[in-house]
Order: structure tokens, then sequence, then C-alpha cells
């Protein structure tokens, strides 16, 4: 598989049911199935602090875990208690990620101190692409390294004594180097924070219902949640006639949900977001309404479909179950959105209980309109104390995947199973 550029994997310990350390591997679709409970929001809650850190307009300290992203008001919510290691105050999150010439690994480790949150570590690793023969650069970090300790860094590259590196300082939730003219002599995060910055997240609950939304930027970058953009996003394609709008309104013609979308200007900054009343494709403006006065699954996949229309290769979008409030045959069509962004190689990742949804991706890889190779299967359940467990998988040439601990389709088996007993039992009872 061709290489494409962002994250490639995410590792998390010592956070909420995710006690030893669980790894996921990241793919242009990457799918977190499971019971609820089980811990596949979070693997990714870590990555959305880090972006909530790296983007408030202040400087939060190590960590803000109560933004926009994801809300915690105590470290004693997301630290794990499942753990019975002297290091349980402490978690961890590892990110890897590929970029033009180079693959990177950052760990940072956190602890909770008497002052809140602390930064403790910080271990990076950056690998040559073209030539792995050569050994990596490796630095571990932590605040106030004595003079003693940055001259063995010193010592062990030379470089950065040509530089001039005489200490470490904190950016955000990030370690570096410091020198006299503040430059940063290694970029040791800026690859991670670039792909951290430029990440989409959309929560399992949208409010996208309210009749009147402000202007706002239409990116390249979305700060926060990216609902808050997606009325701004469709008028700035309106105006400039942008071939996604159409785009955009035949994916909802094919998920059998609306004909038309579009925006009407109220002032300068505030817009109308309106969809056309009938599923047909349309032209007349005189049918367009409101989205508050349409069905609740418009307003809750129309982020969905903007986010994966808009994103860029490489980049990430995190979704928390797309299929809230689809029909069922709209959760089946549903996948055929996800792999059109795969295959312009967004990383997409899936929070999903559908079964229908699984489905329409292996039937996607079955007849040969999706590559395998692009699509990754994480299920997580709850081991021993509630502790996560993820089992990974491949998909084959046909669509299928190994022995899951459980699988959507058991369950649907055996719901229809239960039924059909019921129903011959209560016929046989009449007779």
């Amino acid at each position: 598989m061709k290489k494409i550029e962002g994250f490639t994997k995410i590792a998390v310990r010592g956070f909420k049911s995710i006690a030893k350390e669980r790894t996921i591997d990241i793919r242009p679709l990457t799918i977190l199935a499971g019971a609820n409970s089980s811990g596949k929001s979070s693997i990714m809650q870590p990555l959305l602090m880090l972006k909530q850190t790296l983007e408030a307009p202040y400087d939060p300290g190590p960590l803000l875990f109560d933004g926009p992203n994801i809300q915690f008001t105590s470290a004693e919510q997301f630290l794990s208690k499942l753990t019975s290691e002297e290091r349980a105050e402490v978690f961890q999150i590892r990110i890897e990620t590929l970029g033009d010439d180079f693959s990177y690994s950052v760990k940072t480790t956190f602890k909770q101190g008497q002052n809140g949150i602390e930064l403790v570590e910080m271990a990076t690793e950056r690998q040559l692409e073209a030539d792995q023969s050569l050994p990596p650069d490796r630095f571990t970090l932590y605040p106030e390294m004595s003079p003693e300790e940055i001259k063995s860094l010193v010592d062990q590259d030379p470089f950065l004594d040509i530089l001039g590196v005489n200490g470490v300082i904190r950016s955000r939730c990030f370690l570096d180097f410091e020198s006299p003219d503040d430059y940063k002599p290694f970029d040791l995060t800026t690859n991670l924070e670039s792909n951290i910055l430029d990440s989409i997240h959309l929560p399992r609950l949208r409010d996208n219902l309210e009749r009147i939304h402000k202007l706002t930027s239409i990116g390249p970058r979305y700060p926060g949640i990216f609902e808050h953009y997606v009325a701004s996003i469709i008028h700035g394609w309106q105006e400039r006639t942008d071939p996604r709008l159409k785009t955009l309104a035949d994916t909802l013609h094919t998920l059998g949900l609306t004909g038309q979308v579009g925006t009407k200007k109220i002032d300068d900054t505030r817009i109308e977001l309106q969809v056309g009343r009938l599923r047909e494709e349309q032209t007349d403006e005189t049918d367009m309404v409101s989205i508050a006065d349409v069905g609740f699954g418009v307003s809750q996949v129309l982020p969905v479909l903007v986010a994966l229309i808009v994103a860029e290769p490489g980049q990430l979008v995190y979704l928390e179950q797309p299929e809230l409030h689809l029909h069922p045959r709209s959760q089946s069509a549903l996948a055929q959105v996800l792999a059109a962004a795969a295959e312009r190689h967004v990383r997409v990742v899936v929070e999903t209980h559908s079964s229908l949804l699984l489905l329409g991706i292996q039937t996607l890889v079955a007849e040969g309109d999706l590559s395998p190779e692009l699509v990754k299967l994480h299920w997580f359940t709850q081991g021993e104390n509630g502790a996560t467990k993820i089992d990974t998988e491949d998909l084959d040439e046909v669509g299928a995947y190994g022995d899951w601990p459980e699988d959507f389709g058991d369950v649907n088996l055996k719901a229809q199973s239960h039924y059909i007993k019921a129903s011959r039992l209560r016929l046989a009872e009449r007779a």
C-alpha cells in the first residue's frame, strides 16, 4: 500500500478503562466497534485533549481536559483506577505519524501532581524513511533537566551544540529544546502538532438545528467541534459555485434524505442553512426549508458528509457514531461515503454501533470498490475488572475478517431467531 502521510498509530496507557497500553493502527478507514463502555472513545480522548490544549487561546498548562472536544472536571475522572502499578497516577499517549521524509513517534507522560496534571516526560523518535538502515534520532526529555543531562544530549548529537541548545522548555502539552534565539532546532513535535491541529472531530451528539448560524472561518483548520463550521463551508461553496456543493447534494440524495442543500445570507454575520423539502433533485429555491424543519437525520449526518468532503489527504477525521438517527438503508449507503474519503487517502476513524455500516464496507471490498488494505477493524471488549481489550483484524479480498470475540451479525441473527421462536410458540398456543 502506498504510504500516506498523517497519523499511523495511537497507543494509550493509564486512561479510564485502558489500564495497560493498548494500540490501534490508523488506516484511511479505521473502524472502532464493540459494546458500550468497552473503551472505544477512551482510545481517542487523549488525542482530543492534546488538540484542545494546542488550540486554546491561552496557555492552559500541560493539559486542557475541560474544553470543547472533551470535558472532565477532575483528573481522577480519567486516570485509570484499574491498575495496581506503582505509577497508577500516570497516563501516557504515544502517537506515530508519517511525514514527507520521516516517520515520527512521540510519547508523552502525564501524572497527577499537587497542582494538577504535570508533564513528566517526552520521548521522541524520528526515522528517515528513505534509509531504514540509519539509526533513528531519539531524545528523552523532561522538565528541568540538569546541565549535565543537557551536555550528555549535546555529546550524543553535536548539532545541538552548534545550535546552542542549553535547556528544555514546555510548549503546551509537549517539551522542546531551548536555545538562545528561541529556535526549535530539531522540530521534535512540529509534525505531530500540525497533524493534531489539522484533525477534524465530530462528537456523537451534533447540534445543527439552529435556524440561524454565525459565519465562521472555512479552513484549512477547524478548532474545536467541526459542526460550528458546516453552514459557513456550505455557504462558501455556494458563493464560489464550488463543485463540492453538488457532491454534497448528490451524497444526501444517495442516502435518501434530500435533493438539495444551500444557504441564505441574513446579514454580514449570519446565515440560514437550508435543505430541499423533497428527496428528489430539484432546482426550485422556493421549495427549500430551514434544516430545523426537516427530519433529525439530515441535521445529524450533514456535518459528517461535509467533514468527509472537505478533508484533505492525510487529514484525520474522527467521527463518533455517524449513523445516528439514520434509516437502516441510509446507514448501509453511508459506507460508500466513508470509502470515497478513504480512497482519497483521508484518514477516517469511525466509532460505530451499526452492523449495516460495517456490512456495507465489507460489501464494497467484496465488490472490488474498496481496497482491503485501506481498512482496519478494531473490536473493543471489557476484559478482567473491566479493562479494555482490543482485537484487530484486516479484511481479506472478499471483505471477510477473522474470529472476533463477538460480531454484530451474531447479535442480529440471535435476535431474529429469538423472535421466530417466540412467534411460533405463540401461534402454537393459539392453535
